[in-house]
């Protein structure tokens, strides 16, 4: 994106030294009742009212915050000051040090407050706000991180901005206080100048951040699918697995894209590659130290090639689209370990990320204390072990061999720490072990002459005792708000995983949540979602008011999840649910002059950009999720008006899906069903036969991601598939003697093969 060279040189000139690209690194979270205890006798500003875990960490800041809100916008108009807007979220390590840096420093607060009216924002409750300004930020610094700090005008045009700011002037960057007194300057000087530069630089990104799409133009091919793969070939670790070069990020939106394309190309070569590649990431970093092996569950990302050092930090949409992940993987190869790091991870969820209600937290910090004596938070902390510690909590002996030995060898763990100096600069990890395996029990067994049985049960008593051990130190803080678009995602991994395990807790666990969405983030009464809900007291579930209105993620993600419980469950409600859903999103966010879903709607008049994903990240986009919906709802109900609709996303991105694909993986998983086709799987037979719940069983315990699957019970009952598809399938329910003939029809565009009676011709068919 290029702005105007002139409004950037401009801007320039208020912050001469380069801005900083924050690196991530979490802090404190808590309760409004803690935050109150912990700084008893001050007196809280306006975010004490609020819900947001990081907004209460500023509740006692001398800064006179104000929330994103009217108040705060009127107040500037009313007394012609600047709005200081200052954007984070509660695990954002530099976000606290700006906290104790300048927003508790006296001097500094009571300059924003005299010349600035200070607003805070939780870029995780408030996406929309946080896109517009660091859209802003990123084409006039050339740069982007948290905090995110810019300068409004009265009217919400974004001045001057950049990330963190030291609080004193240095040799490499211009000092917070010098910052404040310049822009003060300016703006009181000529505001009217101010104003017309803001308005130029807004008319700029408005501009520059149109993404060019086209309804009209010809629905993109499988060309795009083969490119999709082949820049995905060029970028792989073939040695280590994985996308490019550290930091390495997981990337589940490109497994998706290549379990499917594996799925429809299983004989050819980039067909094979695909798989291979999405197998080897799989379990590298199933072995890595980005995976906890003693909690659980995955840290963010790996800072080197290796998956060894990560930023300790999990977030609740890692796990659940990991989850997904390994799930299709598993159901695809059959590998075993595979299973069991998916189950594992989904013990961590129920386990450390679970309101009682059902609904899932948002995330686990990185840093905490290293011991309930210590007063600074270290990052790893309470994942890291040293040899020391390990021979205390592991004195026994497996025959002549110490087990602390097999252990230090299997996690490739040694006395000085297993961390060097260039993956740790600040020495938090010195003398550490990040647990990485680097052995294998076959490897061990032989080095120490026992058997590979004693190996993994020694294996297992040693992280029992770890687990143990870590429970004894003072835990890292919990990002406890519940978000529908987050939570969407981990239904959809409880799912997958109920469907290729035959887990039924893994159903009940994704039920539960989705009847909490329902309950907590869903108004019957206007088929709208919310944003976001908090809990209370005495496990009880609150919500702040007004509340925030769900973005076009938390419909398009939401939606996802119930197609993927309807499958895990035959539930017909679920599926209702999902094609209200689908409705109301096309309301809020369809463009009807070039296609494609907008992030927000038009309620807000606050939101000064209507923008459009065009992107998968660590989210995928709300419109490659949405291409895909619309597919499997046309599909289920028997609408061809969604497919249509769903050729006319991807006729908006067209151009983006030819020349960069990459960008899109999500979007090009849905290109595959589109020109693959799909098939209806329709099941008879009573729903108490064992031959019946075979066929189910078998059917949903294998990768099969372009279907639909109907039991025949669902075209007898008036639910919404018997309301679509009775008239196209009732014909293929055989009875004998009055009752059900348990077979399966197979079919595609509704002509069908003859059906399978027994398991071993399904398996033949499928």
């Amino acid at each position: 994106m290029k702005l105007n060279f002139v409004i950037v040189k401009s801007l320039q000139k208020f912050c001469r030294k380069p801005l900083h690209v924050a690196s991530l690194r979490p802090r404190l979270t808590m309760s409004a009742r803690m935050t109150a205890t912990l700084h008893e006798g001050k007196t809280p500003n306006l975010l004490i009212n609020e819900r947001s875990p990081y907004l209460l960490q500023h509740a006692y800041n001398p800064v006179k915050w104000y929330p994103w809100g009217e108040e705060a916008f009127r107040k500037a108009k009313n007394e012609s000051k600047l709005i200081f807007l200052s954007v984070g979220y509660s695990t954002c390590h530099w976000c606290h040090v700006m906290e104790k840096e300048s927003f508790e420093n006296e001097e500094i607060a009571n300059m924003l407050n005299q010349n600035f009216v200070p607003v805070k924002v939780d870029r995780e409750e408030r996406p929309d706000v946080d896109r517009v300004y660091m859209t802003f930020v990123q084409a006039t610094s050339g740069h982007g991180g948290w905090p995110m700090s810019v300068w409004l005008t009265p009217n919400l045009k974004p001045f001057v901005g950049g990330t963190y700011f030291p609080p004193d002037d240095s040799m490499f960057k211009r000092g917070f206080k010098s910052i404040l007194n310049v822009i003060s300057q300016k703006w009181n000087e000529d505001k009217d100048k101010c104003n017309e530069n803001a308005d130029k630089i807004m008319e700029s990104i408005q501009k520059a951040v149109q993404v060019t799409t086209d309804v009209s133009a010809t629905l993109p091919t499988l060309d795009a699918c083969e490119k999709c793969v082949e820049q995905m070939i060029e970028m792989f670790d073939d040695n280590l697995g994985g996308f490019g070069v550290a930091p390495k990020f997981p990337q589940p939106v490109n497994f998706n894209f290549l379990l499917r394309y594996h799925c429809c190309f299983p004989e050819t070569e980039h067909g094979k590659k695909a798989l291979m590649m999405v197998e080897k990431t799989l379990l590298q970093m199933a072995d890595g130290g980005i995976y906890d092996h003693i909690g659980y569950g995955f840290h963010r990302y790996s800072t080197d090639k290796f998956w060894h050092v990560p930023h300790f930090e999990k977030m609740l949409y890692d796990q659940g689209q990991l989850a997904v992940a390994y799930a299709d993987c598993y159901a695809t190869t059959g590998n075993e370990k595979l299973k069991q790091t998916l189950c594992n991870l989904l013990d961590y969820v129920k386990r450390d990320l679970t309101h009682s209600s059902g609904g899932f937290y948002s995330a686990e910090d990185a840093d905490s204390l290293p011991s309930h004596d210590d007063k600074v938070k270290k990052e790893g902390a309470f994942y890291v072990f040293t040899s020391a510690e390990l021979k205390e909590i592991l004195p026994d002996k497996i025959g002549n061999t110490n087990l602390a030995d097999i252990v230090q060898m299997y996690y490739g763990m040694t006395e000085n720490g297993n961390v060097s100096f260039e993956q740790d600069p600040h020495g938090e990890l010195r003398g550490k072990n990040v647990l990485i395996i680097r052995a294998t029990v076959e490897e061990i067994a032989e080095k120490y002459e026992t058997t590979r049985d004693d190996v993994i049960s020694g294996l297992e008593i040693s992280r029992e005792r770890m687990f143990q051990k870590r429970c004894q130190l003072p835990r890292p803080h919990l990002d406890d708000k519940m978000l529908t678009a987050w939570n969407a995602l981990m239904i959809s991994g409880f799912a997958r995983a109920a469907c290729v395990t035959d887990n039924d807790d893994y159903r009940q666990v994704a039920s539960t949540a989705a009847h909490f969405l329902k309950v907590n983030l869903y108004d019957e009464s206007t088929n709208l979602l919310l944003r976001s809900c908090y809990p209370g007291q005495d496990g009880s579930v609150e919500q702040i008011s007004p509340p925030i209105k769900g973005f076009d993620a938390d419909y398009a993600f939401t939606i996802r999840s119930l197609i993927d419980l309807y499958e895990a469950t035959h539930d017909d409600r679920w599926l209702e649910w999902a094609s209200k859903l689908q409705d109301k999103q096309t309301e809020l966010f369809w463009d009807d002059k070039d296609g494609g879903y907008f992030s927000v709607d038009q309620s807000d008049s606050s939101i000064l950009l209507r923008m459009k994903e065009d992107q998968d990240g660590a989210e995928p986009s709300a419109n490659s999720v949405s291409a895909l919906n619309l597919l499997r709802l046309s599909a289920y109900l028997n609408q061809p008006k969604l497919q249509e609709q769903s050729e006319n996303v991807f006729k908006a991105f067209s151009d983006r899906l030819r020349k960069a694909p990459f960008a899109l993986p999500e979007m090009a998983s849905g290109l595959l069903w589109l020109w693959k086709g799909h098939k209806q799987i329709v099941v008879s037979g009573p729903e108490d036969s064992d031959v019946t719940k075979s066929f189910v069983m078998y059917i949903d315990s294998k990768f099969l991601p372009f279907k639909i699957i109907v039991p025949s019970n669902k075209l007898s009952k008036n639910g919404v598939v018997h309301r679509h598809l009775a008239g196209n399938l009732s014909g293929m329910i055989s009875t004998s003697g009055g009752a059900l003939k348990p077979e399966v029809f197979v079919c595609e565009n509704f002509t069908c093969q003859l059906p399978a009676r027994s398991l071993q011709e399904l398996k033949n068919i499928l």
